[in-house]
């Protein structure tokens, strides 16, 4: 069996396209022993099991809209699955049927940054991934994106380089480029100047039930707040100000600057750390901890921690891909 580890793109436009490009790509790797999971739609994984016919017993289904719910967890999950299988000989062969809908703007770049670096952090596990797109029913920004983050598309039974495709490093680079709005006028300002961690905290906790933020969200605010406001007092240069917004998703916003500059490679926590490295704080676990995590650096820098209000939808906002 080749270790060579696949990221693919299915572009498809029906039904009939998107079995004939997944059937047999699930059908070969429960034939190879391999580990085969479908990460689908409902009405996606209804059609699959009914083409795979008894074959689909060897297949794990997983409903797309919970598998999908968390960037940076999803990938440290799948992540930890594929190496798991490595050490057992086996293969990780997954499909994956992202979801776009439905997301804050920043969600959709988090999640289309994931599928970039899936390219960097996967290659040594030889897992094999698969990520059909509809070509129709999806904006034409996401259907781009991903020949920029995919290095091969699936057309029929052929495979074929993607010419589009972008480094993953420079794609992330590129996300963390783009301009963040203004703050409202109206957010909350705190401005930094001696490291009382104690009533920072208490300041954001106000303001965080005042907007009824749930106590188990409150929680992973604070622990991720402290880490950026941490970090701002120990390699930043002042003066340092925290500001507290809500914005539309709805999502509440605790946005950290300093006049300080990070050195290139820093990484911005991107990626699951390794070995030795799992289990220690930092950017990575900040990203664990809130539902999207901002990052701008240049004159000053800019840390904004997003954290999606829960029990209203987010509403149909999902970016055209411009990295």
């Amino acid at each position: 069996m080749s270790r060579a580890f696949a990221h693919r793109v299915l572009p498809f436009d029906g039904v009939d396209d998107f079995l004939a490009g997944t059937a047999p790509y699930l059908r070969e790797g429960v034939e190879d022993g391999d580990r085969v999971v479908a990460v689908t739609s409902v009405a996606s994984g209804f059609v699959l099991r009914e083409a795979l016919g008894p074959v689909a017993d060897g297949v794990e289904f997983a409903e797309a809209e919970r598998w999908y719910r968390h960037p940076a967890r999803t990938f440290a999950d799948c992540l930890g699955d594929a190496e798991e299988a490595a050490r057992q000989g086996r293969r990780l062969r997954l499909l994956g049927e992202p979801v776009w809908t439905s997301r804050p703007e920043a969600e959709v770049v988090e999640w289309q940054r994931v599928e970039a670096l899936v390219n960097v952090a996967f290659r040594e596990t030889g897992a094999w991934i698969l990520c059909p797109y509809a070509v129709r029913a999806l904006p034409a920004g996401v259907v781009a994106a991903a020949r920029r983050t995919h290095p091969e598309s699936v057309r029929g039974s052929r495979v074929v380089a993607n010419p589009g495709y972008v480094d993953p490093w420079l794609y992330s680079a590129r996300c963390d480029r783009e301009p963040l709005s203004d703050p409202p006028a109206d957010a909350e300002l705190l401005k930094i100047d001696v490291p009382d961690l104690y009533w920072l905290r208490a300041y954001v906790s106000d303001y965080a039930r005042q907007a009824a933020l749930p106590e188990e969200d409150l929680q992973r605010l604070l622990v991720a707040v402290t880490e950026v406001v941490t970090n701002a007092l120990r390699h930043g240069r002042p003066p340092i100000a925290m500001r507290l917004w809500t914005g539309p998703g709805p999502v509440l916003v605790c946005e950290v600057t300093d006049e300080g500059r990070w050195a290139p490679g820093t990484g911005y926590g991107l990626i699951p750390p390794r070995g030795a490295g799992r289990g220690r704080f930092g950017l990575w676990a900040v990203r664990l901890l809130c539902s999207a995590v901002q990052i701008r650096t240049g004159d000053r820098t800019v840390v904004r921690l997003l954290l999606r209000m829960p029990h209203v939808p987010a509403g149909r906002n999902v970016t055209v891909d411009r990295a």
